[in-house]
Formats: structure tokens, C-alpha cells, sequence
């Protein structure tokens, strides 16, 4: 039997109308569309499949990329039943959606937890002009040395995402990784972005939400795991409500270090299996570990492909 990680992406994979096939063709979508909306008080049918102006908005795109992808993990254990994970691992949001696979979490109450975190996260950057910027081109060594020394110079800048070699993402305030731009470009980045978030995810501006969301999730996970979590912040399993609750704290305010996670599992595992919209992983993975098979489930057809090649 093949040793299999499951894995989930973060905010950025999010899309109008994803996840329309699994709701037009299961029962088990449009179920859990309605449960999942009914404890936070959305209609998630009217927010991911119209153009609603929320879904781009930090607490509405969580629980609804979340959603997603617990219908997409749900449908393909239904399909193999027998087939179990080695390990789950998950970019950011991403990693509350593993824990929720694992089973150390149920996915309403997960719904409701991540919802609380976007909004806890936009609370912490309101009215600081926060955001993010991907530097391109560039090695991590090189963007922390700038980070670093822009630190000692009173700018709030910090590593946010280590998404693979040549593409580091960092948070701060907005005007100060500005600022910025032209340095990394000195410095050999072949690009310096400012992206288009109003929250510095992954950096000390977020410490206002931890006590709240540690509070959260102290009453919502369990000690129920199937199989050990990768935590993004040290890149080791953890398999314990402690854990996941100390070290889903801290994700708030450290980077994530998925490249260094991906590395740290190749040995480990065969192949990957991603679920929910698009396959922002499955091209992340293919850059650091090209040996990894990664596949992506999205849709029915998808669902059906990967079924057909895992339940063998």
C-alpha cells in the first residue's frame, strides 16, 4: 500500500463558483453547505457560486475555501474507505482543514473556527494598513538579512510564507514593505509585488488574536487524530489537542514554512493527494520535490481519476 499525504492549500486558492460539480452532483455538498451555513449564518451557496463581494473578504474566504475542501475529502473517503493517510499537511488555513481530515476536529466546528479566525485576523489589522509581498527570484537567506536589518531600522517587516526556492512572501505594514520594494530588487529579486490583502498574515501584527483564538479552539479540537498533522511552524507531527492548539497559536504570528515541511516528508510518503479548488500545491510540490506525485481532486471528474488510481 502506497503511504499517502493528505494536503490542503491556504487563502489565495479561492475562486468563484468552486466546488459548483461536487454541490450540482452529491447530496453530501448540498448537506454540508447547509449545515456548515447555518452555524455561522451564511448562505455559502449565494457566497462562492455568485459574485459575492465577501468571498474575497479574510473571514468569509476561510471557512469557505475550508468547506470545500472537507466536501472534496469527504467524497473521495467515501469512494476508498480503506485507503488511509500517513500524514496531513496544509498551507496556512490549510493546516486547520488537515486537522479537520485527521478527525481531531469536526468540519462544522471547523467552519465556525476559522470564520472566528479571519475575523479575529482582520480585527488585528484594522486601521494599520497592513499587507503582504511576494519577493520573487530571491533566496530566503538573502530576503531575512533585509527583513532583519529593516527590523533594527524600526520597520515592521517579517518572513511570512516560504512557499518554495525563489518565492518568499513577507507581512508587515504596508508603507514599510513598500519601502522595500527597491532593495530586494537590488538585492537581485527578479520581482518585489505588494499584493492585494488588507491582513499581514504569519507576523507579530496578528498577537491580538491568539488569547481569542487559543480560546476557541481549546473548546473545538480533540485528541481524536487518525493519523499526525505537519505543523507549519516547525515542520514536525504533531497528534495531540495540545499541540495542535499551542502550535495553531503560534501559526498565527510565524511563518509558514511549507518548502521546508514538503522536504521534510518526500522520504516519507509516495504520493500526495490535494483537495479543494485548483492545484496551487500540486505546482508548489512539483518546484521542491519533483519526485512527490501529487494529485488534485477538485471536482468530480478529478475525484473519479484519483479514486480510480489510488482504491485500485
Amino acid at each position: 500500500m502506497k503511504k499517502i499525504a493528505m494536503i490542503f492549500a491556504g487563502q489565495g486558492s479561492q475562486a468563484i463558483g468552486m466546488g459548483r460539480d461536487f454541490f450540482d452532483n452529491t447530496d453530501i455538498a448540498k448537506e454540508m453547505f447547509e449545515e456548515a451555513g447555518k452555524r455561522v449564518g451564511l448562505k455559502f451557496d449565494e457566497l462562492i457560486f455568485g459574485e459575492h463581494e465577501l468571498l474575497g473578504q479574510t473571514a468569509y474566504t476561510q471557512p469557505s475555501i475550508l468547506l470545500i475542501q472537507m466536501i472534496a475529502y469527504r467524497l473521495f473517503k467515501d469512494k476508498c474507505p480503506n485507503v488511509k493517510a500517513e500524514l496531513f499537511l496544509g498551507h496556512s488555513l490549510g493546516e486547520f482543514s488537515a486537522l479537520c481530515a485527521s478527525g481531531a476536529i469536526d468540519y462544522v466546528d471547523a467552519v465556525e473556527l476559522v470564520h472566528r479566525r479571519g475575523q479575529l485576523m482582520q480585527d488585528a489589522c484594522t486601521d494599520i494598513e497592513a499587507g503582504m509581498m511576494v519577493v520573487m527570484g530571491l533566496d530566503d537567506e538573502a530576503v531575512e538579512k533585509i527583513c532583519t536589518d529593516a527590523q533594527k531600522e524600526g520597520k515592521k517587516v517579517w518572513p511570512a510564507n516560504y512557499n518554495q526556492d525563489g518565492q518568499l512572501v513577507v507581512a508587515g505594514m504596508r508603507s514599510d514593505l513598500a519601502s522595500l520594494e527597491q532593495t530586494f530588487k537590488d538585492a537581485g529579486a527578479k520581482r518585489a509585488l505588494l499584493l492585494n490583502m488588507s491582513v499581514a498574515s504569519h507576523c507579530e501584527l496578528l498577537s491580538p488574536a491568539q488569547i481569542p483564538l487559543r480560546s476557541l479552539m481549546e473548546s473545538m479540537i480533540s485528541d481524536s487524530f487518525e493519523a499526525p498533522v505537519i505543523s507549519n511552524v516547525t515542520t514536525a507531527p504533531y497528534s495531540t489537542k495540545k499541540e495542535a492548539v499551542e502550535l495553531l497559536t503560534e501559526q498565527l504570528v510565524k511563518p509558514v514554512k511549507y518548502k521546508q515541511s514538503i522536504l521534510a516528508i518526500a522520504d516519507d510518503v509516495d504520493i500526495a493527494i490535494e483537495f479543494g479548488n485548483g492545484a496551487t500545491l500540486k505546482g508548489l510540490n512539483k518546484r521542491i520535490a519533483p519526485n512527490l506525485e501529487t494529485y488534485t481532486i477538485s471536482d468530480m471528474k478529478s475525484l473519479l481519476e484519483v479514486a480510480e488510481q489510488i482504491c485500485k
